[in-house]
Parts: C-alpha cells; structure tokens; sequence
C-alpha cells in the first residue's frame, strides 16, 4: 500500500507532466486502433461517403471527449464557471487559459487518427472515388455514352477489388494511386498546419500577451490547489469527527455498562463478584479512555470548531456560494456563514503582570 500511495501522491504532484503522458499513450493506441481497424468500403454511390466521413470524424471525437473527460481539471473548470460568484469574481481569463490547456492535450489523439488516416488512404479513397477524372485517367470515348447512374456506380467499386467490373473504362490501379496521391498530400499538408498552430500557441502567444499569460496560469494553479488542500482538509476533519463519534460512542456505552452492574448488586455472590471485577475494568478503561492522549487533542483540533452536522453543511454551502476573497494580511471576525466580515477584528490588548517578591 506504501508504494501505491508514493505513486499516486507521485503523480498528484506532477499531474501535468502525468496528463502529458497519458495524451501520448491515447495518440500512439489511435493509431494502432486504426492500424487494427478492418475498413470495409459499403462500394455504392451515396453511402461510401457517409462511411468515410463517419470513419474519419467520430473516433476522433470520441478520442477528444475521452482526453476531456481522463483529465481532472474538467470537473474544477465546470465548477468554477457555474458557482455563484459571491465574494470572489469569476475572470474569463483563467476559464478561457483552462479550457485552452486542456483541449491543447486532448486533441493529441483525434489529430494522430485524422493524420494516420489521411496518409493511409483508404478513406479518401472510400470517399472520392466516384470524382475520378475518368476522361483524363481512363477511355474517355466511352464517357458521354454511359449514363450518369451507371458511371457512378462502376466508380464507386473500385475501393472493392473483387466486385470492381470497370476495367474497361478504367484501370483500377490508375483510380487507386491517384486518390491515394491526393490523400497522402493533404495528410502531410494537415501535419504541417497543426504543426505550426501548435508552434504559434506554444511560443509566440505567450510572447505577446505574456502578463495576462502569467496572470491566468497563477490563478489557474490557485484553483486546482486550493481545490486540493480544501479536499484534504475536509478528509481530515470527516476521519477527525468520525474518530471523535466513536469515542464519544464507546464511551457512553461504557457509562451504560457501569449503570447496568450497579443496578444488580442483588445477584448471587460469584456473580456480584464478577460483576465487580468487569464493572472496576470497565472504570478503568472508562477513565483511560476520558483522560485523552496527545493524539486524541490533536484529532479534536482538526475538527476547527464544527463539531455538529448542521455546522458542517452551512459551511459547505458557504464555501459553495460565497468563496472568501482573496485578500490577506487582515483579519475579520466570522459571520454567521463562516466567512470573514468585512469589518476588520479589533486589535488585541496585551496586559503585562508584575509579580513582586515583597
């Protein structure tokens, strides 16, 4: 368990570095989903574009939902732009530098699929092959005689090399390259493009807009912190309050114990006697358990105070609505809702007592 918990306090402290990676393992498992990925051309007019842009855009989608949804930050982005803004203001910014962070890693994977996909062919190939230049690639005499239906049709096989029955208008192999050509082309060209974007992004964004740029990473960093050490504080407090109720639980029952044996002093004498003995053990470890340890006042520490159900709730509700701002360096008393007032805490009066030995 020790080493479970150093790998995932491991990976909480570097969580960036940890979503990274798991964008890169989606990308590579993309592109072998696809590799794996048996394409069946349906090789009939009107359907073999739906096909082909089903394929090209949906696991893409998916990928990029699924790269939204493993990243934690998608929940704080979702709480911060629908809480109340209370007494702390929602910046645009910071949801804005958010959102931009987390969809620059999550579109990793949809733009290896759309890539691979490109420069294999197959679905462009699916696509357009019905808009093959048969007049400059194949016997263009044969042309203006074919109906528009049936040109259409022959074309659409030749993804599909055991029905493909047009050889004779043109040569599959011809329709095949070229398609395969053009695909290719716009694959690398669509490497390129996202490429440099993610260059500019990356490099040149930050250059020109650098303070609002720090501005929103520091706020940004804030929230995902603050969410954290609130999250940790409120474990500590329901293990604290937890621990405190059965104590306090035991304790009682211990107390119902001791009443019970006082009220049978009339049983036999061996019974008395072991009634004494169990009641003396049982004042023993009653006192043992009153007299609280190190550990147990530091347990009621942690409780900070909230020590009922109902407190417990209007403080979440407060933290909920009514964030506290974020001002330091002055003290306020607490309102009724747990937060700081806005009038700020009068100054202690320190009292020096002189003690004289006269």
């Amino acid at each position: 368990m020790d080493k479970f918990r150093m790998i995932f306090q491991f990976l909480q402290s570097n969580q960036e570095s940890f979503m990274n990676g798991i964008c890169g393992i989606m990308a590579l498992a993309s592109a072998q989903m696809y590799s794996a990925f048996d394409f069946n051309c349906p090789c009939l007019p009107g359907y073999n574009v739906v096909y082909s842009m089903g394929i090209l855009l949906t696991p893409p989608l998916v990928l990029f939902l699924l790269g939204l949804v493993m990243n934690n930050n998608i929940s704080m982005l979702a709480e911060e732009w629908k809480r109340p803004p209370g007494r702390r203001a929602k910046d645009p910014a910071v949801l804005r530098y958010m959102f931009c962070s987390m969809a620059q890693r999550a579109l990793i994977a949809p733009v290896v699929w759309v890539a691979v996909t490109l420069l294999d062919g197959k679905c462009f190939l699916c696509a357009f092959c019905t808009a093959v230049p048969v007049a400059t690639l194949g016997n263009g005499s044969l042309v203006p005689g074919l109906p528009a239906p049936e040109l259409a049709r022959l074309l659409a096989r030749v993804p599909c090399p055991e029905i493909y029955d047009g050889n004779w208008l043109l040569a599959r192999e011809v329709a095949v390259r070229y398609l395969r050509c053009i695909s290719q082309a716009l694959g690398w060209s669509f490497v390129l493009l996202t490429t440099l974007l993610a260059f500019v992004v990356r490099s040149v964004r930050p250059c020109f807009t650098q303070v609002a740029f720090l501005k929103s990473k520091y706020w940004s960093h804030y929230i995902d912190i603050e969410r954290k050490l609130f999250d940790e504080t409120c474990t500590e407090h329901a293990k604290a309050f937890a621990k405190v109720c059965i104590q306090q639980f035991f304790e009682a029952m211990n107390h119902d114990l001791e009443l019970g044996h006082t009220h049978g002093v009339l049983a036999p004498a061996s019974a008395r006697t072991t009634a004494t003995a169990t009641a003396t053990a049982t004042a023993t470890a009653t006192e043992a358990v009153q007299s609280p340890s190190d550990r147990t006042e530091e347990e009621r520490e942690k409780l900070r105070g909230i020590t009922d159900q109902g407190s417990m709730n209007r403080l979440l509700t407060s933290w909920h609505k009514c964030k506290p701002p974020l001002r330091l360096g002055q003290e306020a008393p607490l309102m009724s809702n747990g937060w700081a007032g806005s009038e700020p805490r009068p100054p202690r009066k320190e009292v020096a007592t002189y003690f004289s030995k006269v």
